[in-house]
């Protein structure tokens, strides 16, 4: 059937060694788009709420979205959808590069990968073929070496995603690499991966594009007005690709929302040192591109004699401003060992972070350092503690690997985790940028920005600009973004494609793809619904009303230096008119709610 999808799922149980196809739910794929969505509601129905992350009965969803692949601009995303072992919530990170869309040219919608192997494993995918192989040659490899050492054995067409030592040793920050320097990155999906002895996955694909469109001449069209408005945006058309994502360093820390020290301050004054323009400068080899992306906001670059993916705005702030550091080559080295261990890129300096405050105060003493103190700006610290990190021993090698919210419970301190379900925020001051505030709270993954990009409006102004400094219909906005976000993430798009298209682009795209006929308000339904869906999943795992919460920092400390003194999070004012917006009494869905959205199954659960 023409309509973007194999309508074709291969269920692999890692403990029997049986490998199962099943077909698509057609209609229910419809309903949650792909990606994200279903994969989320395919969990769900699975049960996987309930389990312990990190146990066989646990699942890992690698699913494409309709679009993953697609002849259109920028659509090379997968997500990976699971149980999360860092906020024991959903986790559903996405991941961009070819991989997803040599799945996708595979036949393959989505592999379910379920159990325990025997002993470490990985799969390889030559289209229809689908095999279990020995990959206890390939324990402790690094990332970009099991890479080049797969595509040595399988040729070099094929993509490669792995884990690194990270995930091997089930660290709750390890992150699922792919393509070398892409990222599944968040939630700890590589130490899931990890608990079932799965090494790698490859894929090869005869086909080089989809040949399953359902309206390929709409396509055609829907494709061309996407280019033009992503060409015509100065973001998408040209600042992406001059500094990539680290043009925002400048940008954010200028109006004083550049979290420093831990959060301590909001503004660095060392920030020029590590921004866009300097890292364009110095350490610069080229920009970099995911598969069928016109935008190119990769950064590779050159980091001591060897040239890497490099750092996108959120590791630059992260083991940069955050850390009292402004070493640019450090932070690239730093970039280079999270992609080398399979490490998440935030999570981990944001946790050296609030270790470093945990040194400050005296809760953490020098001798439980072994030798590394935990200093502001200590370069030195930053290298050799990304490195315990992402291949722990001690004590205190754990602890840290297992993220803020646990180190600073650990030492009976827990106010200074900047994190929300346990997961770090990222690289916005929510005390100067009301908005981003609401998504941080109410992000069904934990700290998130990527889940309802609130500094789009909120700072660069984009599609409209908002006052960043009040809470007035911040709510509405936000559950907007959430909602538009949801269906990116599923169709298979990237978000940055959202600084200049809007819901009219991605429906017609849509539409185009899968023979749908939805209207705009069909589809951002559809993005209430999976947002939904994945609220019901956290509330089936145990998430309480109070985990809709920031850090008392932010709430309580006003800003105390730049542009931003002395604000703090409206975070108490602005969550009740969420609630009201997204229809939900104590932070979930009513039954009303869920009916209207077709979720009936979810009703008075």
């Amino acid at each position: 059937m023409a309509d973007a999808y194999y309508e074709k799922i291969a269920r692999i149980n890692l403990t029997t060694g049986k490998i199962k196809v099943e077909p698509l739910d057609l209609e229910l794929a419809h309903k949650f788009i792909g990606g994200r969505g279903l994969g989320t509601k395919m969990l769900y129905d699975e049960g996987i709420a309930t389990v312990d992350p990190l146990s066989p009965e646990n699942k890992l969803i690698y699913i494409t979205g309709p679009m993953t692949g697609a002849a259109a601009p920028s659509t090379g995303r997968y997500m990976v959808c699971t149980k999360s072992p860092l906020t024991g919530m959903i986790a559903c990170s996405n991941s961009g590069g070819i991989w997803g869309a040599k799945l996708k040219y595979a036949g393959w919608d989505a592999i379910i990968v379920e159990g325990e192997a025997p002993d470490w494993t990985y799969i390889n995918i030559d289209d229809d073929k689908i095999e279990l192989l020995d990959a206890r040659e390939y324990v402790g490899v690094m990332s970009e070496a099991i890479d080049e050492q797969l595509k040595a054995k399988h040729g070099a067409d094929v993509s490669v995603l792995n884990i690194g030592p990270a995930g091997e040793k089930k660290v709750l920050l390890a992150a699922i690499m792919n393509d070398k320097d892409r990222a599944a990155g968040r939630s700890g999906v590589g130490a899931v991966m990890g608990s079932k002895k799965l090494k790698a996955i490859v894929v090869k694909a005869t086909r080089k594009k989809l040949d399953n469109i359902a309206d390929l001449d709409a396509l055609k069209v829907a494709a061309k007005n996407a280019m033009d408005v992503l060409k015509a945006n100065p973001v998408t058309g040209s600042g992406l690709r001059q500094l990539g994502t680290a043009v925002l360093v400048n940008i954010v820390n200028n109006i004083g929302a550049f979290p420093t020290k831990n959060w301590q301050e909001s503004y660095y004054d060392k920030g020029d040192d590590i921004s866009g323009e300097t890292l364009a400068e110095k350490y610069l080899v080229k920009p970099s591109a995911c598969h069928r992306c016109p935008i190119a906001c990769g950064r590779v670059v050159n980091v001591n004699g060897k040239v890497v993916g490099g750092p996108e705005y959120e590791p630059l702030w992260a083991y940069g401003g955050n850390c009292g550091n402004n070493d640019l080559n450090v932070i690239d080295e730093c970039n280079m060992l999270c992609n080398e261990y399979g490490l998440d890129a935030i999570s981990v300096p944001c946790t050296i972070a609030a270790a470093m405050e945990l040194y400050q105060r005296g809760y953490i003493k020098e001798e439980e350092c072994a030798g590394v103190p935990l200093e502001w700006g200590s370069t030195r610290a930053l290298v050799e503690w990304t490195k315990r990190m992402g291949n722990p021993e001690t004590e205190l090698d754990w602890l840290m690997s297992s993220g803020s919210a646990r180190l600073c419970e650990h030492y009976g301190h827990p106010e200074y985790s900047m994190s929300v379900k346990k997961q770090e925020m990222p690289a916005y001051d929510a005390r100067a940028i009301q908005g981003i505030g609401i998504t941080y709270a109410t992000s069904n993954r934990g700290g998130c920005h990527v889940r309802g990009y609130m500094i789009s409006p909120e700072v660069l102004g984009l599609p409209q600009q908002l006052d960043r400094t009040v809470t007035n219909e911040k709510a509405a906005w936000a559950k907007t973004f959430q909602d538009l976000t949801a269906v990116i993430d599923s169709m298979g798009h990237c978000l940055f494609t959202s600084f200049a298209m809007g819901a009219k682009e991605y429906t017609d795209l849509l539409n185009a793809a899968t023979g749908t006929n939805w209207t705009i308000e069909q589809v951002l339904e559809i993005g209430d619904r999976i947002y939904n869906i994945e609220r019901m999943f956290n509330k089936a795992a145990g998430m309480k009303p109070e985990d809709d919460r920031l850090p008392k920092r932010l709430l309580e400390e006003p800003v105390v230096n730049g542009p931003s003194t002395g604000m703090t999070s409206k975070l108490p004012l602005t969550l009740p008119e969420y609630y009201e917006a997204r229809g939900w009494v104590n932070a979930f869905p009513t039954d009303e709610t869920l009916k209207k959205l077709g979720l009936d199954e979810c009703v008075g659960k």
